[in-house]
């Protein structure tokens, strides 16, 4: 269930800079006939899932822990946040209600908040971001960066309302919200030490597949951790422009891991020209740069594997015809005589000095 509820928050993307940290809480209240509880919420370090907590059921699942983290921080305050998120859904429902002709026909109506504070990658506390969304679209969003706060929206409130909102908010952010998520960011990285820093090497191909109009060259990496990588395609050593390119997208792999493709479509002229290309990948987990090289002659990579696979077939039949034929051939002589199998024996010295002497 918190798998799909993922998938409904990618609406809210913010990825912490190469080399920082962050923590995530990832809410979202429900209104209408779903599956899901009204209101439920992700906790996240990176992009690694913590915790899944059931607003239905008022209980928290972790996810993933191989160590005790009963300390990370204290639930009472976790609880008491989260009824505070939950209490302004129901509020942020109501002015919905009165915006919207007939709420009952359109569905279910989704409400999202992204909590997120940021740990430098010099180990000092960096911005905080509180993102609110419906349906899909950012409403709201505050920013405390170097104790300072912006605020974007459009709110259907007076100038004077919305300064005591956000003078509230603002304190709430600046006293409890930042401290707390700063002090627990600091527990779990030093709890999931090893899961966050670990690395993966990744699977670098460079593909080619024919097409009606020409063909096309994928370079695909896969299978690496952390997510921040450069995938570049090259022609003839050249990188090629990204308004050719499609793909591109960071794409999660069942395991944890990432993986990333590009893509370049090539006509049947381009075919002729016989350009090299060449895929190269950067990432942390590599000393160095990873370049995988593909020739085109002209060829579409996919016929000419064919091809090779064929004969490739057709000489392991024929191997096994002549084992078959030297069997049943060794099993007539011996049943003939010994002066037969002699002749048959020099008759193959015969052929491998010819060989040899050819």
């Amino acid at each position: 269930m918190d798998k799909i509820l993922v998938l409904i928050l990618l609406s809210l993307p913010t990825v912490a800079p190469k080399g920082s940290h962050s923590l995530w809480l990832l809410a979202t209240y429900i209104k209408g006939q779903t599956p899901f509880p009204q209101f439920s919420y992700i906790l996240m370090l990176d992009d690694i899932r913590l915790l899944y907590y059931n607003g239905e059921t008022k209980t928290s699942v972790r996810r993933g822990n191989t160590t005790n983290e009963d300390t990370v921080f204290d639930y009472n305050v976790l609880f008491t946040i989260s009824n505070y998120i939950e209490a302004s859904f129901i509020e942020k429902w109501t002015v919905a209600t009165q915006n919207l002709n007939n709420t009952n026909s359109i569905g279910p109506l989704a409400f999202q908040r992204l909590v997120l504070c940021e740990l430098k990658d010099n180990g000092e506390p960096g911005k905080m971001i509180t993102r609110d969304a419906f349906q899909g679209f950012t409403t709201e969003e505050l920013r405390y960066t170097d104790n300072k706060f912006t605020f974007h929206g459009k709110v259907n409130i007076t100038a004077q309302v919305l300064k005591i909102h956000l003078d509230i908010s603002m304190w709430r952010h600046e006293n409890v919200y930042y401290p707390t998520c700063i002090k627990i960011l600091k527990r779990y990285l030093e709890k999931r030490r090893n899961q966050v820093n670990r690395k993966v090497k990744p699977k670098v191909r460079l593909i080619q597949t024919d097409l009606s109009s020409g063909s096309r060259v994928m370079c695909l990496a896969t299978g690496f951790y952390p997510r921040h990588i450069n995938l570049t395609l090259f022609r003839d050593g050249q990188p090629v422009s990204d308004h050719k390119i499609t793909g591109g997208d960071l794409l999660p792999n069942d395991d944890g891991t990432y993986q990333m493709r590009k893509i370049l479509k090539i006509s049947k002229k381009e075919q002729r020209e016989k350009h090299k290309y060449t895929c190269t990948a950067t990432h942390l987990s590599l000393d160095n740069k990873l370049d995988i090289t593909l020739e085109n002659d002209g060829t579409p990579l996919t016929p000419v594997l064919s091809t090779v696979l064929t004969i490739l077939a057709l000489v392991i039949v024929t191997v096994a015809a002549v084992i078959i034929w030297r069997k049943r051939h060794a099993s007539n002589t011996g049943a003939s005589g010994r002066s037969e199998y002699t002749s048959a024996s020099t008759s193959e010295e015969n052929v491998d000095r010819t060989l040899q002497s050819s």
